[in-house]
């Protein structure tokens, strides 16, 4: 009932942006809000879940495992999304859609209503390394869709939620902290940008042509993230000696559906959002099911 409600409170969001946009149409511009989100709202989230508690090295394990095995995936999904589509576009989508999951406004709770409260430090490293992971990897290849590859890079350090990720790693490192009258603005803007990223979803939902659906992409990114990734998972993790609670978190985390975030870097590039949305909300839809079924006999 945890794990319902935990979802059902984040599609709540979800059906309010989809239902504006069905009932404002072009009054609301979804472009603007997407604009918002990642140039003023974002660097605040960024800042706030990298200081909010301190960055400890004894649970460094996990998201290093979760990191290096993204990165492995990426490399070896790179050459079939080639070989399968011919727009660059598409085979933007199709590269990183698959590894960007929603390990924050999902993993997190998630891993709270599986787990216990004891897997919130996991969750919350991992999702610290993942935001890496969406401003660097998933810049790049969703700006590559629309940008030649030395604009991409350009484009990674042109967002400033990257550079105020350094800044709050250098902040937390040297045990500084936030000043009493600061926390409470710069956790409403977190949780302000996670609100306004999910209504962006539904803005973008709403827009999705139901004749003009990605079979193929959505074929690709179903087989990566609910075959091929936990097949390589289980292999990977079981050869590894990890703690029970290191070992479940990494798999849920890997296995949680494609990140708002993705609609949002593919609005900014112009890298097709509205398929991106599709897409999110169809892993999101699939994970419903595969959850309970990973959660009865594969979590240990």
């Amino acid at each position: 009932m945890n794990i319902f409600f935990s979802i059902a409170g984040i599609y709540i969001f979800i059906a309010l942006g989809f239902a504006a946009k069905r009932h404002f149409a072009e009054r609301i511009d979804e472009k603007t809000l997407v604009l918002v989100s990642v140039y003023l709202l974002q660097p605040m989230l960024v800042f706030w879940g990298l200081t909010v508690k301190p960055i400890d090295a004894s649970v460094i394990k996990a998201p290093v495992v979760f990191t290096l095995f993204i990165l492995g995936i990426l490399v070896l999904v790179a050459l079939p999304a080639r070989h399968f589509f011919d727009d660059r576009k598409e085979r933007s989508i199709a590269t990183v859609a698959s590894i960007i999951g929603n390990t924050g406004n999902l993993g997190i709770p998630l891993g709270i209503a599986l787990f216990g409260e004891g897997s919130i430090i996991y969750t919350s490293i991992i999702n610290l390394f993942n935001v890496f992971l969406v401003y660097t990897v998933g810049v790049y290849i969703y700006s590559k869709g629309s940008f030649s590859i030395s604009e991409s890079l350009k484009n990674i350090f042109r967002l400033p939620a990257i550079w105020f990720a350094f800044g709050a790693i250098a902040f937390n490192l040297l045990g500084l902290e936030l000043p009493g009258g600061l926390e409470m603005p710069l956790s409403m803007g977190a949780y302000s940008t996670m609100v306004v990223q999910l209504m962006i979803f539904g803005i973008y939902l709403a827009t999705v042509d139901k004749n003009d659906i990605p079979w193929r992409l959505l074929t690709f990114v179903t087989f990566v993230k609910f075959a091929f990734i936990p097949l390589a998972a289980l292999m990977i993790l079981s050869f590894l000696d990890l703690e029970n609670i290191v070992y479940n978190v990494v798999l849920l985390e890997l296995l949680v559906p494609m990140a708002v975030m993705n609609v949002n870097l593919a609005a900014l590039y112009d890298c097709r959002p509205e398929r991106v949305a599709f897409l999110t909300f169809a892993t999101s839809a699939i994970f419903l099911i595969y959850l309970f079924a990973m959660a009865k006999w594969v979590f240990v």
